[in-house]
C-alpha cells in the first residue's frame, strides 16, 4: 500500500471499516454457497447421467437389497420363501432319506441313493424302464419336499414321490407318493416325466423370482430362466437396480433427481393407515378406504389360481395384463365359496368380509418372513374386539383348545398333496345345515364323531340357528350345481347385486354362459364396464352363443380395455364375427388379436393352447393355420381329443372329407373310448356316403 493511500485508510472511520468487513464476509459466504451449489449441480448431472433418462429396471439380488435392508433380509431367511427352490448341491437343501431307501407303490419301484455329492433316483422313465435319474433341485421344506430332475430339451420334471418333512410322532419322516390310486403309466401325459407335469409351465412361475419360461415351439425346447432360484425381495417389489441407485445418493440429490425411489412395485397401501377400535366398537375399521388392490394383486402372481398369459411379469406391473384369475366354479370351489381344489388363497380371500372391509394380506401377515402378526387368535384380535369374540360365550369352547381358535372355526383347513392343510381364506361362518349339500363345515371338521345334523341343533340350542355369515351366493350357485329351471334367475340377481364381491358376481355371469336365457346380451351388456376387470372377462364368457350383431356391440368396446387380458378375452369372443366389423373396431380388433395369438404363442407347450388358437385362426377363417395348430396339439399330445374334432372340422371346410375320416379315425386309435370322436366319425362317415 503507498503511503498516500495508507493516509487515506486512516482517514476511514471504525463503523465504515465494520460495514466494509461485513460485507467482504457476506460476499465470501455468497461465493461458497454458490460453490456448493455448483457442486451439487454437478452431482446431480452425473447421477443423472449414471440412471439415464428411462433406465429399464433390472433384477440385482436379494444381497444387494439386503446390503441396506439387513433386518429384512434377515427375516425374509427364515422363510419358506427363501427355500422355495434349492440347488441340490447346496449344503443342507436335501431333506429325504436318500440312504438306499426302497420305495414301493402300486407295484412301482424307486431306490434313493447317493452317489459322490449327488442325490440319485432310480425308478421308472418315460420308456416304462428303470434309470438312475440325479435329483437337481428341491422344492420347498415343509411340511413335504418335493425334488426336480432335468430331463433332455430342457424340461425339468417333479418326481412322484417326495418327503415328508414332519416329525415322525406326526407321521413324517418317510417317503410318500404325491398321485395316489391307479399307477400313471409312461405313456400318459401325466406320467411324471409328461408335458402335463412339465415344471417350466406348472411351477416356475412361482417357486422363483423373475422367471422367463422361454419355450421354443420349433424345437419342442425350453430355455427357461430365473433372476434367483428361490422366491426373494424383488419377486415382490420389482427389479431393483434403480432402487439400488437411488440409495446410494443423499436424501437432497433425490429430490432433486427421483419422483419416487425407483421402485416398480408401490406396496403402500397401508402407510399412514390405521385400524380403530374404539369405544363400544367390537370390529375395527380402517382409518381410510383401500382404493386400489396393489399389494393383493402383487401377492396374486403366485396365491391364485390363474391362466398365465404373458411372460415378462414383475412385481409393479399390472396383474390382469399379465394373468386371467379363475373363478369360483364347481370344480374348484364348493357352492359356498370354500376352497376344493388347491386354489392358493386369493379366490377366496376376494370372498371375505375382510377384503370387502379394506384388510390387506400384510394386515395379517409380515410380508418378509411371511409369518402370522401376532400369534394365534391375536392376529384375529388386532382387529376383532377380544372381550366380544376370544370368549367362551362365542366360541363354545374351553379357552386354549382347539375348539376356541378363531382360524379353526372360520379358516377351516383342506388337506392337499396328501399331507398339507390349507387354511381357507374366505374366512366365512361355520354353516353345517349346507352339509346335506355336501358342503363341508368347520364343526364336524374336528367333531368327527358327531354328524353336521348334531351340528346343527348345537347351533340352535345356543341361539346361533340364523346366523348365514357374509357370503350368500350359496343357494344360487347350489341351484346351478344342480342344474335346476331356477338357476338362471338366481343367478342373475347374484350378477346384479352390487353388494355382492365382484368376483361373485364374475362367477355369476360366467356360471350364467351355459343357459339359453331370452335376454343374455341385455343381462350381459349392463356389466360390460363394470370397474372390476373379473367382471368384464366373466361378460366375455357370457357371450358365448349371442347373436353375431349383439356381440359385436357388447364386446367390441373391450377391444379397447386397459388391461390386457380382458382385450384377450374380447377378442376371442369376436373372432367369429372378425369379418363383420369395419372402421375402428377393426382396427382394435387386430391390435388385439395381435395379442391373443402372442398369449396362446407363450402357452405353445401345452396342447390346450395350440387348439385354442387352431379354433381362433378357423374362426377367422384362416384355415391352413388352423390346420397347424391342431396338428400340432396332436404331436404334443395325443390323447387331445378336441384337436382331432377341429382338425376334421377344419379339413370338411376346405372339402377334404376323406382327409377328415382318417383325422378322426387317428383320434379314436389314441382315444379308443371317446364318445364325441366316435359320434363324429360316425356322423361324418354318414355323410360322406
Amino acid at each position: 500500500m503507498s503511503r498516500g493511500a495508507a493516509a487515506a485508510s486512516m482517514m476511514i472511520s471504525r463503523e465504515q471499516r465494520r460495514q466494509i468487513a461485513v460485507v467482504f464476509v457476506m460476499t465470501r459466504s455468497r461465493i461458497a454457497l454458490a460453490s456448493t451449489f455448483a457442486v451439487a449441480v454437478a452431482y446431480a448431472a452425473v447421477a443423472a447421467c449414471a440412471r439415464g433418462p428411462s433406465s429399464p429396471p433390472q433384477f440385482v439380488g436379494a444381497a444387494t437389497c439386503g446390503s441396506c435392508h439387513a433386518t429384512e433380509l434377515t427375516v425374509w431367511r427364515s422363510s419358506q420363501h427363501a427355500v422355495a427352490m434349492q440347488d441340490a448341491r447346496d449344503s443342507g437343501a436335501i431333506l429325504g432319506r436318500f440312504d438306499s431307501t426302497r420305495f414301493v407303490e402300486n407295484g412301482a419301484t424307486s431306490l434313493f441313493t447317493r452317489r459322490g455329492n449327488a442325490f440319485v433316483v432310480n425308478t421308472e422313465g418315460n420308456d416304462g424302464k428303470s434309470h438312475d435319474f440325479d435329483v437337481r433341485y428341491s422344492f420347498g421344506v415343509y411340511p413335504l419336499q418335493e425334488y426336480l430332475v432335468e430331463l433332455p430339451g430342457g424340461r425339468v420334471q417333479p418326481l412322484p414321490m417326495a418327503w415328508d418333512a414332519r416329525p415322525q410322532t406326526a407321521g413324517g419322516q418317510r417317503w410318500f407318493t404325491l398321485f395316489p390310486g391307479p399307477r400313471i403309466g409312461h405313456a400318459d401325459e401325466f406320467h411324471w416325466t409328461g408335458r402335463g407335469l412339465s415344471w417350466n409351465y406348472m411351477c416356475a412361475d412361482c417357486h422363483s423370482t423373475g422367471v422367463r419360461k422361454g419355450y421354443g415351439a420349433t424345437a419342442d425346447s425350453f430355455h427357461t430362466t430365473w433372476a434367483e432360484l428361490d422366491v426373494a425381495c424383488e419377486a415382490c417389489h420389482g427389479p431393483g437396480s434403480n432402487h439400488a441407485k437411488w440409495g446410494r445418493y443423499p436424501s437432497f440429490i433425490r429430490g432433486l433427481l427421483w419422483r419416487d425411489n425407483g421402485l416398480q412395485a408401490r406396496l403402500d397401501e397401508r402407510h399412514g393407515i390405521t385400524w380403530y377400535l374404539g369405544g363400544n366398537a367390537r370390529i375395527a375399521r380402517r382409518s381410510g378406504p383401500r382404493t386400489t388392490d396393489r399389494e393383493i394383486e402383487t401377492c396374486a402372481q403366485c396365491h391364485a389360481r390363474r391362466t398365465h398369459l404373458f411372460d415378462d411379469y414383475a412385481a409393479g406391473a399390472r396383474f390382469f395384463d399379465f394373468y386371467a384369475p379363475l373363478l369360483l366354479t364347481s370344480d374348484l370351489y364348493f357352492a359356498d365359496g370354500q376352497q376344493r381344489d388347491e386354489v392358493y388363497d386369493y379366490g377366496s380371500f376376494l370372498q371375505s368380509k375382510m377384503y370387502h372391509a379394506g384388510v390387506t394380506c400384510s394386515d395379517c401377515h409380515e410380508p418378509h418372513g411371511a409369518k402370522l402378526r401376532q400369534p394365534g387368535n391375536a392376529v384375529c384380535t388386532q382387529c376383532h374386539r377380544a372381550t366380544t369374540y376370544d370368549t367362551t360365550a362365542h366360541h363354545f369352547h374351553a379357552k386354549g383348545s382347539a375348539g376356541a381358535s378363531c382360524a379353526n372355526c372360520h379358516m377351516p383347513t383342506r388337506t392337499y398333496m396328501q399331507v398339507d392343510p390349507r387354511h381357507d381364506h374366505s374366512i366365512r361362518v361355520p354353516r353345517p345345515d349346507l352339509a346335506r349339500f355336501g358342503i363341508p363345515n368347520a364343526c364336524t371338521n374336528c367333531h368327527t364323531d358327531r354328524n353336521a345334523t348334531w351340528a346343527s341343533a348345537e347351533l340352535r340350542r345356543r341361539g346361533r340357528d340364523t346366523v348365514s355369515g357374509f357370503q350368500d351366493f350359496t343357494d344360487a350357485f347350489l341351484l346351478d350345481d344342480q342344474h335346476a329351471d331356477a338357476a338362471p334367475g338366481a343367478l342373475l340377481r347374484i350378477a346384479d347385486n352390487a353388494a355382492e364381491p365382484p368376483i361373485v358376481r364374475a362367477s355369476a355371469l360366467a356360471r350364467l354362459a351355459a343357459y339359453a336365457t331370452p335376454n343374455v346380451a341385455t343381462e350381459a351388456g349392463r356389466h360390460a364396464h363394470d370397474r372390476s376387470p373379473l367382471v368384464r372377462l366373466a361378460v366375455l364368457q357370457r357371450l358365448e352363443g349371442v347373436p353375431a350383431e349383439q356381440r359385436a356391440a357388447i364386446a367390441a368396446p373391450l377391444l379397447r380395455d386397459s388391461l390386457r387380458s380382458v382385450r384377450v378375452q374380447a377378442a376371442w369372443a369376436l373372432a367369429p364375427v372378425a369379418s363383420t366389423l369395419g372402421g375402428d373396431t377393426a382396427t382394435a380388433f387386430a391390435a388385439a388379436a395381435r395379442e391373443f395369438v402372442a398369449s396362446q404363442r407363450y402357452n405353445a407347450d401345452r396342447a390346450s393352447n395350440r387348439v385354442l388358437l387352431g379354433a381362433f385362426y378357423a374362426n377367422l377363417g384362416r384355415l391352413d393355420s388352423a390346420s397347424a395348430e391342431f396338428e400340432a396339439a396332436i404331436r404334443l399330445s395325443p390323447s387331445t381329443s378336441r384337436a382331432y374334432l377341429g382338425l376334421a372340422t377344419v379339413l370338411v371346410a376346405q372339402q377334404r372329407g376323406a382327409d377328415a375320416l382318417r383325422a378322426l379315425e387317428r383320434g379314436l386309435a389314441a382315444n379308443p373310448a371317446d364318445a364325441d370322436l366316435r359320434a363324429a366319425l360316425a356322423a361324418l362317415a354318414k355323410k360322406q356316403d
